[in-house]
């Protein structure tokens, strides 16, 4: 089926995790040794097919840097579960800031946060051609609006796919999905969910009630982590889209009206001996029959990036499909698998019948 190009923009935590899943798996690569995989064989490609060809971030001590480097660098502090990357032929290149970097992070550790390098920013359309990538993700901090609409930007002027993995909405805009119908290139987004992540536990156990007859009268979804998600979004104005991607993946599994006071998810806060291990505190009250009350209190610990990992190098390998398909446009199904702010909600189980029918080729996009 040959290689599947892809470019990161983003070398942190969730690019360090993905890329080192790209290369265990190239070890472990029957599916009797794969354990964390959605698809092994997804509609002809494995893991090890995803080729890394360009990668650009703003940090000073991954810039310039062999990607072998970059991905360890501080303040990346996700698990290491295979350190002996091969010698890739990349080097990260210098993305420009634009709102990429919060201001606040200055006053903490260096190790913890981001330090922007003072080079001067690459060509990013002219790196994406030169690169051959036919397929660039993005992992831009939450908050980072005018650097995703950059990138998206970018992806349409060098005719390559684009996965974007955070709650800035550009797979969800009807605006941004028909520039890239226009040029019949494929968008999935917005906004990761994890494997088994906060979210996805959060729907899965709403849609639950509401098949079994219980009124959610009350429910709250509290995240607290180390790594630099967590104090990124210490700026509480960096988090206007991410709560509302958040609120909606779950309230779209809510068949009668709940209110805003009556539901609150999102970060709570940082913990920087956590480093990429996050915990989710989530709790629903509700009315059962005769209108007794019942709750329901969950904790959920995971590490972070791996758990988005999971989810990625299946959204990368359907995107793949849709170029061999010469399908562009907004890729519903696997958006609304993979993202929690899809353009239109489906229940998990119909989003999952659907991405694998169009795996299969039975359902365009």
């Amino acid at each position: 089926m040959g290689k599947i190009k892809l470019a990161i923009v983003g070398i942190g935590n969730c690019a360090s995790a993905l890329i080192q899943g790209i290369e265990y798996y190239k070890k472990h690569n029957s599916p009797e040794q794969v354990p964390g995989l959605m698809h092994f064989n997804l509609g002809g490609y494995l893991p090890g097919d995803i080729e890394i060809v360009a990668a650009f971030d703003i940090d000073k001590r991954k810039v310039n840097k062999p990607l072998k480097e970059a991905v360890f660098a501080k303040p990346n502090c996700t698990k290491v579960f295979f350190p002996d990357l091969p010698d890739y032929s990349v080097k990260v290149s210098m993305g420009p800031i634009l709102d990429g970097f919060a201001e606040h992070m200055r006053d903490y550790p260096d190790d913890k946060r981001f330090i922007p390098s003072d080079a001067k920013p690459v060509d990013v359309v002219d790196v994406l051609k030169k690169s051959g990538a036919e397929i660039m993700i993005s992992y831009l901090p939450v908050g980072s609006e005018e650097a995703t609409c950059f990138y998206a930007q970018a992806a349409l002027d060098a005719g390559v796919a684009f996965i974007n993995c955070i709650p800035v909405f550009i797979a969800s805009n009807d605006e941004w999905i028909k520039k890239f119908e226009g040029k019949n290139i494929p968008i999935i987004g917005d906004d990761i969910k994890s494997q088994i992540g906060a979210t996805i536990v959060h729907r899965v156990l709403t849609k639950l009630c509401m098949d079994r007859g219980v009124r959610i009268t009350n429910t709250y979804q509290l995240n607290v982590g180390g790594n630099t998600d967590f104090l990124n979004m210490l700026n509480r104005s960096r988090l206007v889209s991410k709560k509302i991607s958040k609120t909606e993946a779950v309230t779209s599994q809510i068949s009668h009206d709940i209110t805003a006071d009556h539901i609150h998810i999102g970060p709570s806060d940082y913990i920087p001996w956590m480093n990429d291990n996050k915990v989710c505190f989530l709790r629903i009250e509700g009315e059962i029959f005769g209108n007794v009350p019942i709750n329901l209190e969950l904790r959920l610990s995971v590490e972070d990036s791996p758990n988005s990992a999971g989810v990625v190098i299946d959204a990368i390998r359907c995107c793949k499909l849709a170029l061999d398909r010469g399908i562009g446009g907004l890729l519903i199904s696997p958006s609304a698998y993979f993202m929690k702010h899809p353009r239109v909600q489906y229940p998990d189980e119909v989003a999952r019948n659907m991405v694998e029918e169009f795996i299969e080729g039975k359902r365009e996009r």
